[in-house]
């Protein structure tokens, strides 16, 4: 069963950076699409950003196109989110979602589309001076 684990995350000040890590041991993602949402207090589940799987491109919310960005690491069990230009309003928890997806079509940002099937642990990133 693929089981994702979340880290890379913490506190930070405004304009800096995190690079959040989503590691599948023993799972080749490019099989998979995989995303990363986020909620923050009071607020609803957003899809951040997300990768297809087969090779396919990347989605990004239009909150943080620009400053995010998401890709695979060589080793191909594990999906990168670069976060640059912090603000805080990107504070919240963030989770990485995935489901068997090789097919390279556009991903969905939305957690009911992808198949976004297992999930994470979660991951705090605050943003604060």
């Amino acid at each position: 069963q693929l089981q994702l684990v979340e880290s890379g995350g913490g506190l930070v000040q405004p304009g800096g950076s995190l690079r959040l890590s989503c590691t599948a041991s023993g799972f080749n993602l490019n099989y998979y699409v995989v995303g990363w949402f986020r909620q923050a207090p009071g607020k609803e589940l957003e899809g951040v950003s997300c990768i297809s799987g087969g090779g396919g491109s990347a989605n990004y919310a239009d909150a943080v196109q620009g400053r995010f960005t998401i890709s695979r690491a060589d080793a191909k069990d594990t999906i990168y989110l670069e976060m640059n230009s912090l603000k805080a309003e990107d504070t919240a928890v963030y989770w990485c979602a995935g489901g068997w997806n090789p097919h390279p079509s556009l991903c969905a940002l939305d957690r009911n589309k992808g198949p976004y099937t297992n999930w994470g642990q979660g991951t705090q990133v605050t943003v604060s001076s």
